[in-house]
């Protein structure tokens, strides 16, 4: 049997953080750039720029820095919404591989 999962952060019961936005924010990271990272995931410009709005709404604070010209990067914020979010999903892994092993019953 194997065990599988998805998972998004919440806050206040509202969706901040999933795979999707996980790997925009990924992108962004290493493009340097919100249409870039879009492109690459085959989102809109539109649609890339509204799911960081929603999350820094949310979030109540900035997540990725837009600099006219030089393309964007990701805030301490951001980068640390990142980790904190790589850190439960290796969790849940770790948790998934355990209970996915077979126990000889």
């Amino acid at each position: 049997m194997r065990v599988r999962f998805k998972l998004w952060l919440e806050k206040g019961g509202e969706p901040i953080i999933s795979e999707g936005k996980y790997r925009l924010l990924k992108e962004i990271e290493k493009s340097g750039s919100i249409l870039g990272a879009a492109e690459r995931l085959g989102l809109s410009y539109k649609r890339a720029h509204c799911q960081i709005k929603t999350m820094e709404e949310r979030l109540g604070m900035k997540i990725v820095e837009r600099r006219r010209g030089k393309g964007a990067r990701l805030t301490k914020g951001g980068k640390d919404l990142l980790d904190y979010y790589e850190g439960v999903v290796q969790e849940f892994q770790r948790l998934a591989e355990r209970f996915g092993k077979p126990s000889g019953r």
